[in-house]
C-alpha cells in the first residue's frame, strides 16, 4: 500500500506513517487486497488526501467506511465513481442541498469537485471488503484518521466540521474547539432522515455563510 498523498499532508503525517501500528496496517492491507476483493481500488485509498491539500482545507465531512459494492467507492467519503447509481444517503445529501440552497437537484455522485474546493471527505476507515460493511474496522485505520482530525484541529483555523450521525459525532472530542465551526445533525441515511434527523439541517448554507464571514470562497455544492 503506497501512501501517495499531497505533499502538504505528507509533511504533517510523516511521523504517523513511521509508527509501528501504521507499518503493520500497510502489511495487513496488502494481504487483504491480495486475498479478498476490497474497495476502493488500491490506488484510490488515499485519494481524499491528494485532491484536497491541507493548505486548501476549508471543510471536513466525516464518514464511516467506504461503500462495499463493486465499482462504487472512489476513496472520498459519501462519493461514488462517476456513472454509478446514487446510494440512498447521497441522494438525501443532494436533496438537502437542493432544498437548502434552492439549487437544481445534483445527479453526479462523484464528489471530486467538492474535494478540489477544500472539502476533505474523510472516512474513519479507508478500506472495506466487498459485501462486508465494517469489515476493516479495528485494524488501525481509526487510529490514523483520528490523528488526522487532531492535526487539522491543531494546525488549521476556522475549519467547518460536519458531523452527521452518532458515529461521526463521537469524533467531536478530537476537535479543539477554538475557532472552528462544528455542525451536527442526524445521518443522511434513510433510517435517520425519514425520522426527521437529517432534512432541514441547512448545513450547506451555514457552512457557506461562515466561509463568507471569514473571507473565504464558499463551496459550490451543486
Amino acid at each position: 500500500m503506497k501512501t501517495n498523498i499531497n505533499k502538504t499532508w505528507a509533511k504533517v503525517l510523516k511521523s504517523e506513517f513511521e509508527k509501528d501500528y501504521f507499518k503493520k496496517l500497510k502489511l495487513d492491507i496488502d494481504n487483504l487486497y491480495k486475498n479478498t476483493n476490497c474497495f476502493p481500488e488500491k490506488k484510490n485509498i488515499f485519494s481524499s488526501f491528494r485532491s484536497c491539500p491541507l493548505k486548501s482545507l476549508k471543510v471536513v465531512i466525516i464518514g464511516q467506511d467506504p461503500y462495499h459494492g463493486k465499482g462504487q467507492a472512489n476513496g472520498l467519503a459519501f462519493s461514488v465513481c462517476n456513472n454509478q447509481i446514487l446510494p440512498p444517503s447521497l441522494k438525501n445529501i443532494f436533496n438537502e442541498i437542493s432544498s437548502d440552497l434552492n439549487f437544481k437537484l445534483r445527479t453526479n455522485g462523484d464528489l471530486i469537485d467538492w474535494s478540489k474546493q477544500g472539502v476533505l471527505l474523510l472516512n474513519s476507515v479507508l478500506t472495506v471488503e466487498e459485501g462486508r460493511p465494517g469489515s476493516h474496522s479495528g485494524i488501525g485505520w481509526e487510529k490514523f484518521t483520528d490523528e488526522v482530525i487532531k492535526i487539522i484541529s491543531k494546525e488549521k483555523s476556522k475549519i467547518v466540521f460536519m458531523l452527521w450521525g452518532g458515529y461521526a459525532q463521537k469524533k467531536e472530542k478530537l476537535i479543539i474547539k477554538k475557532d472552528h465551526l462544528i455542525l451536527k445533525s442526524g445521518h443522511p441515511s434513510p433510517l435517520s432522515a425519514n425520522r426527521g434527523y437529517w432534512f432541514g439541517n441547512k448545513h450547506f448554507s451555514l457552512c457557506n455563510n461562515f466561509l463568507n464571514s471569514i473571507g473565504e470562497k464558499p463551496i459550490k455544492w451543486n
